[in-house]
């Protein structure tokens, strides 16, 4: 049971990064999507997911990688 709500914790900030490469994607293509009404603000909400997804996922893998001692010095906390 824990594994699967690990899974879900994880696939969540996922979902949010691969979403916001679509809506950037999308707006490079110059297809707008229903709720937005500007394709600037397209591309910037997706920024903003793709930047918080991939930013938990990356903060977790540290945090990870920080308790079992696989870091390099420089990450290591103080």
């Amino acid at each position: 049971m824990a594994r699967f709500a690990a899974f879900i914790v994880m696939l969540i900030p996922g979902l949010m990064a691969a979403g916001g490469i679509k809506f950037m994607r999308d707006t490079l293509f110059g297809k707008l999507i229903s709720p937005f009404p500007f394709l600037w603000l397209q591309f910037v909400v997706g920024i903003i997911l793709f930047v918080i997804g991939f930013g938990f996922f990356a903060g977790f893998l540290l945090h990870r990688d920080r308790k079992n001692g696989k870091v390099a010095p420089r990450f290591q906390k103080k």
